[in-house]
């Protein structure tokens, strides 16, 4: 059972990208979901989280910047980033919302630089 991220890329300061998430196990669906994010020499960290009901909660760093969203029929979930700055630069994580380490994927890459 494992997350699959992807879409990352690099993109100039104030550029947009959409990360995707797809899991292979329907049952993510019944499961809140989040993104997190780990950028150089720091921890890994929750930015955005979405539940079973579509209610979302985000990181003060990211709010109103970010928008998670999830699609259940395609068992995805989605993170639309705009308005990016050089501090967002990170790999890009989905989990559940209490992570477990065995959803773990290989993240995607993120790079804001111009």
């Amino acid at each position: 059972v494992q997350l699959v991220e992807s879409g990352g890329g690099l993109v100039q300061p104030g550029g947009s990208l959409t990360l995707s998430c797809t899991a292979s196990e329907t049952f993510f669906n019944e499961y809140s979901m989040g993104w997190y994010r780990q950028a150089p020499g720091k921890e890994r960290e929750l930015i955005a989280r979405i539940n079973i009901y579509g209610a979302t909660a985000y990181d003060d760093s990211v709010k109103g910047r970010f928008t998670i969203s999830r699609d259940n029929s395609k068992i995805a979930v989605y993170l639309q980033m705009d308005d990016l700055k050089p501090e967002d630069t990170a790999v890009y994580y989905c989990n559940t919302y209490n992570p477990r380490d065995p959803f773990w994927g290989q993240g995607t890459q993120v790079t804001v630089s111009s």
